[in-house]
């Protein structure tokens, strides 16, 4: 399983890079105005249908209903079963798309109705939102290509898919010069991605003989359970979808750059997410699955302990250098071309809220694993509807007083509720058992963690005096300067705290 992770997280590390380089392209390019205003509800709209019916819930309906049809029936009825799915989620995305397309006025109105204060930006919005759409339905057939190739223990392709988004709209960016204006440029280079992603995990599934075809759905037991777990899946993710519109439509009534301000923060609080959370949950899910199916109760918790134990130690630096030094790390980043100082002060607000809830969004994904592997997908629905109307009851109090801050703040509460639930429900029914390793390794974290934030606030004045003395690139310099000696200090309290502690992770103690 940790091959697993490692090589999940490599490559979605992998596309993080790629899609910083990106996200460089666009600061540098579209700025923080109205035209990457645009193009951020284009490019999420498309996105927040895929996160709801594509990774979201499909993944945790589909991925234990494959393995156990696969570990009980065999390799034939599992591929009848998933091409069964492949059909109908064809013809729900194709309906969809129809739908989007003569309905898009509609959806970014309800999106971002702030827009209609400025016709020129609403109808930008609708021209690329027209475009961006069909990616919609291309990444959901790769997800469930992904969930196959996933519960075979193919995770590399999968994971490796998304850099093509990146490559496509830098290299769109690129010849920005050949269209109406560079948003529409990186539109293009969206949906283009999502056929170029679709080419490579269904040719990976087909090298496999795991490429599904299309077959008459029929309501058998197996796709019957299938969609009782979806519609709660489905609820479930809707709901942290919820909360994301709701940034956005509120943060489209505030002045112009603040959803871009929001979308730059999120971009570099997702790295982490991406790369340790989401890895994480993409491959304890299968491994806690097959384990439960095969009746091995004690190794799916030892997973998910090891699981959680890891997603903690690699998270919690991250967690202390978006607190401690927002603004470095935003003017490091993106202080270049169309973007300015101001905005990237405006970024490193919200990067600092965002930050507080970085810990249980990490940890999300495999807390929630104690339940969908066992094939309960309303209780997680539950949670996190009561999270959802947490974390949007606090949106429309603090808005108004603390801006994009506010909303970064309400989404942060949301997640330690979300957390909070799952946790407490699954360590009542005794789906979670949390050994000494895990609070061992909770230990040793939180003391590198403390070390980490002592040696930023010692270095940090030098970093910028030094920074200061060079000609050029002094804001990449103060970032990179701070981040190699923290790394460093992290890393070694780390290691010396867990064998002090006598914890191994390539034993069976985590």
């Amino acid at each position: 399983m940790v091959r697993g992770l490692l090589s999940v997280g490599g490559f979605t590390l992998l596309s993080r890079v790629t899609g910083f380089g990106r996200d460089l392209m666009l600061a540098a390019i579209l700025g923080a105005g109205a035209l990457n205003d645009a193009f951020v509800v284009a490019f999420r709209l498309p996105n927040q249908f895929r996160a709801i019916f594509g990774e979201g819930a499909f993944n945790t309906a589909y991925v234990p209903s494959y393995t156990r049809v696969l570990a009980t029936k065999g390799d034939s009825q599992a591929k009848h079963f998933s091409s069964q799915i492949f059909t109908l989620l064809l013809a729900s995305q194709l309906i969809l798309l129809a739908l989007a397309f003569a309905f898009t006025p509609w959806f970014v109105e309800l999106m971002a109705p702030g827009f209609q204060a400025d016709p020129d930006k609403f109808a930008l919005a609708v021209r690329m939102t027209r475009i961006t759409f069909p990616y919609l339905m291309f990444i959901t057939l790769v997800t469930l290509h992904s969930g196959t190739l996933n519960a075979h223990g193919r995770f590399a392709i999968a994971a490796f898919a998304p850099v093509l988004l990146n490559v496509a709209i830098i290299g769109f960016l690129s010849v920005a010069f050949l269209f109406p204006n560079a948003g529409e440029a990186a539109s293009w280079g969206v949906v283009v991605s999502g056929a170029a992603q679709l080419a490579l995990v269904a040719g990976a599934a087909r090298r496999l003989g795991l490429l599904e075809k299309l077959a008459w759905p029929r309501l058998s037991l197996d796709v019957r359970q299938f969609f009782r777990r979806l519609a709660p899946a489905i609820i479930g993710s809707a709901g942290v979808q919820i909360a994301i519109f709701a940034d956005t439509i509120i943060a489209s009534l505030l002045p112009t750059g603040v959803v871009s301000s929001i979308n730059y923060a999120e971009r570099l609080y997702q790295l982490p997410i991406g790369v340790i959370g989401v890895a994480a949950g993409t491959v304890l899910l299968p491994e806690m699955s097959r384990r439960l199916a095969g009746g091995d109760v004690g190794g799916a918790s030892h997973a998910q302990n090891r699981t959680m134990a890891i997603t903690l130690a690699l998270s919690a630096p991250f967690c202390v250098a978006f607190l401690l030094i927002p603004e470095i790390i935003t003017r490091g980043a993106f202080l270049r071309g169309a973007f300015s100082a101001q905005a990237a002060a405006n970024s490193a607000a919200v990067l600092a809220a965002y930050g507080l809830g970085l810990m249980p969004i990490v940890l999300i994904r495999s807390a929630v694993a104690s339940f969908q592997a066992r094939g309960d997908t309303a209780t997680p629905m539950f949670v996190s509807l009561g999270a959802i109307a947490v974390n949007v009851a606090l949106k429309m109090m603090l808005y108004k007083t603390y801006g994009a801050v506010g909303l970064a703040l309400a989404t942060a509460a949301g997640a330690w509720v979300n957390l909070g639930g799952l946790l407490l429900l699954a360590l009542r029914r005794g789906w979670m058992r949390p050994d000494i390793a895990l609070a061992e390794v909770c230990a040793a974290a939180f003391c590198a963690s403390g070390l980490l934030a002592f040696a930023i606030e010692l270095c940090e004045p030098r970093a910028f005096a030094y920074a200061q003395s060079l000609a050029h690139l002094r804001n990449e310099t103060q970032l990179v300067v701070l981040g190699a000696i923290g790394g460093f200090v992290y890393a070694a309290v780390l290691i010396a705290s867990l064998k002090t502690l006598g914890v191994r992770f390539r034993r069976s103690k985590v």
